[in-house]
């Protein structure tokens, strides 16, 4: 799949749930799942500023695609890291940086979160991108 179906492929998946404490569920499911987040990437240069919990953040840039690792020490915040996820990691830096995350808003997560949670996001999100701006300068992809 590419960024673009892999974007709408999470919105469909969404859809299939009738009320948010389901979607909630489903984040919070999704964020049981993550791989184990290496203990030497939870460091302060690692660590997301902006977010109500505690979260950090890494990338990889490998055969031309971004590879992303991250955890947080709150459920529901890690279930959104599963998310972002999926909708970033193993992609272009020029693909991510073309793909803005209109998917949220289509999700609906936007409107669902606490407005520290909303910025958490939002910062999550801006880490994405500038991790994108950096590896597609280093290699002009």
């Amino acid at each position: 799949m590419n960024i673009k179906e892999t974007h709408e492929y999470l919105i469909k998946e969404f859809d299939e749930f009738d009320n948010w404490d389901d979607r909630y569920a489903h984040i919070i499911k999704l964020g049981r799942k993550l791989p184990e987040f290496p203990e030497e990437f939870r460091t302060d240069k690692n660590k997301i500023e902006g977010c109500q919990s505690q979260v950090w953040m890494n990338a990889k840039f490998e055969h031309g695609r971004i590879n992303l690792v991250a955890d947080s020490d709150a459920m529901i915040v890690k279930g959104l890291i599963a998310v972002l996820l999926r909708a970033y990691s193993g992609f272009s830096p020029s693909d991510v940086l073309a793909s803005p995350p209109d998917f949220i808003k289509k999700i609906g997560i936007d409107n669902h979160l606490s407005p520290t949670r909303k910025n958490g996001l939002g910062a999550m999100l801006k880490q994405i991108q500038m991790y994108a701006v950096a590896f597609k300068a280093l290699t002009g992809k």
